[in-house]
């Protein structure tokens, strides 16, 4: 993963949220919360985020209640956002 160890920029990071709008920016960790029409349709959406993860090998911390599922990202080994967490968000928000 070339280049995947730098930080992103304010700007990219701006423009990544501007083009995934349901994302929000919580200091170096970008969360999203979703909500279902019942467990099982929770449960399907977290199986896909799981085989993006592997693929990606860049997983989530993630909770759900229910219907809920809470995510968030960020690149923990150096501190921030990265080109990882850019291709996790647009990777999850393709799921639909």
């Amino acid at each position: 993963m070339t280049g995947s160890k730098i930080l992103l920029t304010e700007r990219e990071i701006t423009r990544l949220l501007d083009a995934h709008p349901g994302w929000r920016r919580d200091g170096q960790v970008l969360r999203r919360s979703y909500e279902f029409s019942d467990f099982r349709a929770a449960f399907s959406f977290m199986t896909h985020v799981a085989l993006i993860a592997e693929r990606l090998f860049h997983h989530p911390e993630w909770s759900n209640v229910y219907n809920r599922v809470e995510l968030a990202i960020t690149s923990h080994d150096v501190g921030g956002l990265t080109s990882r967490d850019r291709r996790f968000v647009e990777k999850v928000d393709a799921i639909g």
